[in-house]
């Protein structure tokens, strides 16, 4: 018998904050069927201690050990469960197993990844295969790219259920945010400049805004600061826009919309201030990009100033965390539609960690069977994860002109 849900990489700061969340929310033993994965068996059966503390059943979850690096071991672990869960990146190096396991056994499958040439190099692997078998592979259910992804498709739906179109400007801007890095997202980051320092192909997916599907105009997702008046704000590139909007492009392209503009931008107040804080998230920015791309710079940066693996922010700062966005899309003759995005907790972590335990509850459950492949939460989920989302403390608003 299968398991409904397997977590991989159960050990890890995020996956302990799934773990953590799914016997919160679903317990263990009930209505759910879920495991505990990973390569550690002392470590497993500590966070199964731990979890014993929220819902003493969970003293009896499975634990199921394999090793990433060898495909019969991914293979087995995938054919035990209905759906997977993995945090354990950078994807790069350490993903490409379970995704090939997964589509070989018909297992659902979600991720944290932010790394768009991973995932580029999956959809070239497995999309055709996945979708012939009816397997849903959906990268991004995090912060990375859920509240992009699913705020441009509630914009777009809203569009064509009112004007029988989609609209063609779409930009989030990011309000407000407070949270910090764990080392996991560290790593993934400089794993994904590494790989494109040495790969041309990988270079290339990172660059082009369409690499991972759709069409539209000639866009940056790394564009300086700029004054918006439509929002009357000045705007920076957003940190996640490279890998969010390649997501949301992606999402465009599979669901049949016309080509439409699509960026991101973090928004700051009107006036100097305004204008000195743009410039300097825009430099700070580009020099951390650039810092990392340097191969000794890199290393010594992960070795002595940025955080470990495994590390992350507290419990008090996670809680203490915030995001706003508001994805707005525009059309001719002023039409407009705003989609606000809010969670309550720190969006890499505390928000996080619950959206990819609801996204795997939702593919579960509630799949669109059309949205079989390597895809992305719009296309897999759909809208009918919104209502879902709520439990971790994400919501989202619709208003329009």
């Amino acid at each position: 018998m299968r398991h409904d849900i397997l977590l991989w990489g159960a050990t890890g700061y995020t996956g302990q904050l799934v773990a953590a969340y799914l016997a919160r929310q679903e317990g263990v033993g009930r209505a759910l069927s879920w495991a505990l994965a990973g390569r550690d068996a002392a470590k497993l059966a500590a966070v199964r201690d731990t979890l014993a503390t929220i819902d003493p059943a969970a003293s009896a979850l499975p634990l199921l050990l394999a090793d990433a690096g060898d495909d019969a071991s991914m293979r087995a672990l995938a054919a035990q469960a209905r759906v997977v869960i993995t945090t354990v990146g950078p994807y790069a190096r350490h993903g490409a197993g379970l995704v090939a396991a997964c589509v070989a056994e018909g297992t659902g499958y979600v991720d944290l990844t932010g790394e768009p040439t991973f995932v580029h190099r999956m959809i070239a692997a497995h999309h055709e295969a996945a979708r012939a078998r009816g397997v849903h592979i959906v990268h991004a259910c995090g912060f990375d790219s859920v509240p992009s992804d699913l705020g441009c498709l509630l914009v777009q739906e809203r569009a064509l259920a009112r004007w029988g179109e989609v609209l063609p400007d779409v930009t989030l801007y990011v309000r407000k945010v407070r949270g910090a890095f764990s080392g996991g997202t560290v790593a993934s980051m400089a794993e994904l400049l590494a790989e494109a320092s040495r790969d041309r192909d990988a270079a290339r997916a990172l660059g082009d805004p369409y690499s991972l599907g759709g069409s539209g105009p000639p866009v940056s997702d790394t564009e300086g600061p700029a004054w918006d008046a439509a929002e009357g704000v000045w705007t920076a590139p957003f940190l996640m826009a490279p890998t969010n909007a390649k997501i949301v492009r992606r999402s465009a392209g599979l669901l049949g919309y016309a080509p439409f503009r699509y960026t991101e931008r973090q928004s700051f107040p009107t006036g100097a201030v305004g204008w000195a804080a743009a410039s300097a998230v825009a430099v700070g920015l580009g020099a951390g990009v650039a810092a990392l791309r340097a191969p000794w710079l890199r290393q010594l940066l992960v070795d002595n100033v940025l955080p470990k693996a495994g590390s992350g922010p507290t419990p008090a700062e996670r809680a203490a965390g915030f995001f706003e966005t508001h994805t707005v899309g525009r059309g001719p003759d002023g039409r407009w539609v705003r989609v606000t995005v809010r969670g309550d907790k720190d969006p890499g972590y505390g928000a996080t960690s619950g959206m990819i335990a609801e996204s795997a509850l939702a593919l579960l459950r509630a799949p669109v069977a059309e949205g079989a492949g390597v895809v992305t939460p719009a296309v897999a989920l759909g809208t009918g994860l919104v209502p879902r989302l709520a439990r971790a403390g994400v919501t989202f608003e619709v208003v329009e002109n």
